[in-house]
């Protein structure tokens, strides 16, 4: 590994890491950043300047980790979701661009009731608490109930609430999905684990991140399954389940769905890149 006296020789280590990948190219630049507590077009206008050895240290660490796949979130403890930075680590999946889906239609849900304190609205598998935080956070009077199984991810879900001045607003219950919710649910939002069992093993996504927040049994479905078992007892007449799925699950998760309520609504949102990304169950 080449000595790093300078932020150019540095910026040069990163360009090289995983053959000059764009990305991890600009991750590089982030992580330099950061240790030294600079704006990134700072690096870039200023590559003669001096780079002290505990720094380069960091940096050269860091870098291999990074080129070794690991994820930039992990190496910063931060992730950028819905406008909000969220505190991340090992313990928790990193927030996806994908699941502000998710938010952005539970907002249009309480919007359309005023006041929004009155409904009782709970997320199930909060994880890093980026969903219940930033519904919290986007609905000023609001207060929810977040449940989480992990309890390494509950501490990580509070801190959030904590960073964003919303914890005394979200109740964090440590629980097996709705296990122990009592009736009256209004709105229930989920980002449960969906991926099958047998196709974890070739993602790169699940030599980092927990593999309890992303093995959803053998067919994906396993925990939306339970999930809907329990919102049977637990949900209003009236009242609303989203639910984010895998791209391919449509037509499974709404049979099961139909099974759950008979009566109720059901209607797919897709993301921004035209995929089912969302199952949106209204009862009657």
């Amino acid at each position: 590994m080449p000595r790093l006296t300078t932020i150019g020789a540095a910026l040069a280590l990163g360009r090289a890491a995983k053959l000059d990948s764009p990305s991890t190219s600009l991750a590089a630049q982030v992580l330099l950043a950061r240790l030294l507590g600079v704006a990134r077009p700072w690096l870039l206008a200023h590559p003669e300047a001096a780079l002290a050895a505990e720094a380069a240290r960091a940096y050269t660490e860091q870098i291999a980790r990074l080129a070794a796949g690991e994820p930039l979130a992990y190496l910063t403890g931060e992730q950028e979701f819905y406008g909000l930075t969220f505190a991340v680590s090992p313990q928790v999946l990193i927030p996806r661009p994908e699941t502000e889906l998710l938010v952005d239609e539970a907002r249009a849900i309480l919007g359309v009731h005023t006041p929004p304190e009155r409904l009782r609205v709970a997320e199930v598998g909060t994880g890093s608490g980026c969903i219940a935080v930033a519904l919290a956070v986007m609905v000023p009077r609001l207060s929810l109930v977040a449940t989480e199984i992990a309890p390494g991810a509950l501490g990580v879900a509070k801190t959030n609430a904590q960073r964003h001045g919303v914890v005394e607003r979200i109740w964090f219950v440590r629980t097996d999905l709705m296990a122990a919710l009592a009736r009256g649910l209004d709105l229930v939002c989920a980002n449960l684990p969906y991926l099958p069992t047998r196709v974890l093993a070739g993602l790169a996504v699940a030599q980092h991140e927990p593999l309890r927040a992303l093995d959803g049994g053998p067919d994906g479905l396993e925990l939306i399954r339970r999930l809907l078992a329990q919102a049977r007892a637990r949900i209003n007449p009236g009242g609303t389940l989203l639910l984010e799925i895998e791209e391919t699950h449509g037509p499974a998760a709404c049979a099961l769905a139909q099974q759950a309520f008979p009566r109720a609504a059901l209607s797919l949102r897709k993301d921004l890149s035209g995929r089912d990304r969302l199952l949106r169950i209204d009862l009657p």
